[in-house]
């Protein structure tokens, strides 16, 4: 189970049972978990623990490699020299936005899939206008080659 919040955590615990602990992601600085985690070694207890991280914002389950990858540079690699503005103006808005981590996540799924030889769609939404994630290989439209702006996808840019 992940969870970004403590009600979240509760309601797995409620649904599924104090054992679903042991497949929980929670901030090492939470004080409930603290708490938690005191007595049960205080008390020497045998209950389910969760797995215990830093809060760092976003917690991705993917391989370091991926956490590593500088995301930026791989785009600017893949993209041909006359559409390195639009990936460059692309870029600044996914860190605008906060969301270069979400591109990292992308690379690890899409290259899961492709290993695993698994069909996924070829593009949906707004999602098509980004010519990044074309890059990444999420969908197979080509934002540049049909001038969609990346407005579309960035709503209110």
């Amino acid at each position: 189970m992940l969870t970004n919040t403590e009600n979240n955590l509760i309601q797995g615990i409620l649904k599924y049972g104090p054992d679903i602990l042991e497949d929980c992601l929670v901030e090492k600085t939470n004080p409930n978990i603290e708490n938690y985690l005191e007595r049960i070694a205080v008390e020497k207890l045998l209950y389910p623990q969760p797995m215990l991280s830093e809060p760092v914002g976003r917690n991705w389950f993917i391989p370091k490699e991926y956490q590593n990858l500088d995301i930026e540079e791989f785009l600017i690699n893949q993209c041909p020299k006359e559409n390195y503005q639009r990936v460059i103006d692309e870029i600044a808005l996914f860190n605008k936005y906060d969301m270069i981590d979400v591109l990292q996540v992308m690379k690890y799924l899409v290259d899961t899939l492709r290993k695993n030889n698994i069909v996924w769609g070829v593009g949906r939404g707004s999602s098509v206008s980004s010519y990044c994630l074309y890059l990444i290989g999420i969908h197979k439209i080509d934002s540049v080659k049909y001038d969609l702006p990346i407005s579309d996808f960035f709503k209110g840019e």
